[in-house]
């Protein structure tokens, strides 16, 4: 039995915007993660130290930082408040230019920062898997969204 041309137009169509959808989760998902990872990711030339969190707030904890060797000394910077970041703790950051705001660095940060494009690749695997019929691609993107969710978990 032949497919008419209105059903396959229709089938076309259905695939086209769970394809538009699906990219629009992943560039939504890049899209958040990028203010945060692009420093993380392009950190050479910035200024590097370790924040001592000394006191949290709702939003931000803020503490003692020491910089580095080539950095200068600064105080009052903060840092966005998550689980992982209580009083006592230290880890490396890097100040973001023009601001009194730092990112943290090193695996947990660069894991940390990608944790939106984790959640967008969960997403995604549902859009590809059940609208688009992809199962073995929506595995794979569930994977890889879930290996980023659960490595954060790991590292923070």
């Amino acid at each position: 039995m032949k497919r008419s041309s209105s059903r396959r137009a229709l089938l076309f169509g259905r695939h086209g915007l769970m394809g538009l959808v699906t990219l629009l989760l992943l560039v939504a998902g890049v899209w958040a993660s990028w203010d945060t990872a692009h420093h993380v990711v392009l950190a050479q030339g910035r200024e590097h130290g370790t924040l001592t969190v000394t006191e949290c707030g709702e939003d931000t904890c803020t503490g003692r930082y020491t910089p580095d060797a080539t950095s200068p000394a600064r105080s009052g910077l903060a840092v966005e408040r998550s689980v992982a970041a209580e009083r006592g703790d230290r880890f490396p950051v890097v100040v973001k230019p023009g601001t009194d705001e730092v990112v943290r660095t090193g695996t947990a940060g660069f894991l940390h920062a990608w944790l939106p494009l984790g959640g967008a690749l969960l997403l995604a695997s549902l859009v590809v898997g059940g609208g688009l019929r992809m199962t073995r691609t929506a595995w794979t993107l569930a994977g890889v969204g879930a290996v980023l969710m659960a490595g954060t978990f790991v590292a923070l």
